[in-house]
């Protein structure tokens, strides 16, 4: 019985695993092709911060992925210094929300 539970427990944190590091590839896959990778990178900062750096700042955010899904679709301005987000209201709130998410795992 207990061996039975154990081999449940780790399947089930197999399939999470493998369920997030797919998550993962669908959203670099998405910012390479929606065109996120012409002002940002995953580690350094280009145009625009870092994917890390983003994340960092809005870790303990408790609407962290619904407010960077909208700042990407509405774009921003003032929130890194002096280059504006342009708006991308090419995503779907989907799309958005992908983004976002795999931003928020790169912490």
């Amino acid at each position: 019985m207990k061996r039975s539970i154990v081999h449940a427990t780790l399947l089930t944190l197999l399939v999470a695993s493998a369920a997030a590091r797919a998550g993962q590839a669908d959203g670099l896959a998405l910012a390479q092709q929606r065109n996120c990778m012409a002002c940002h990178a995953v580690s350094k900062p280009l145009m625009g911060p870092s994917f890390h750096d983003i994340a960092d700042k809005y870790a303990t955010r408790g609407d962290a992925a619904d407010y960077l899904a909208q700042a990407i679709v509405k774009g921003s301005s003032g929130v890194w210094g002096g280059v504006p987000m342009p708006a991308n209201t090419q995503l779907s709130n989907g799309e958005a929300h992908t983004l976002a998410s795999w931003v928020l795992s790169l912490r």
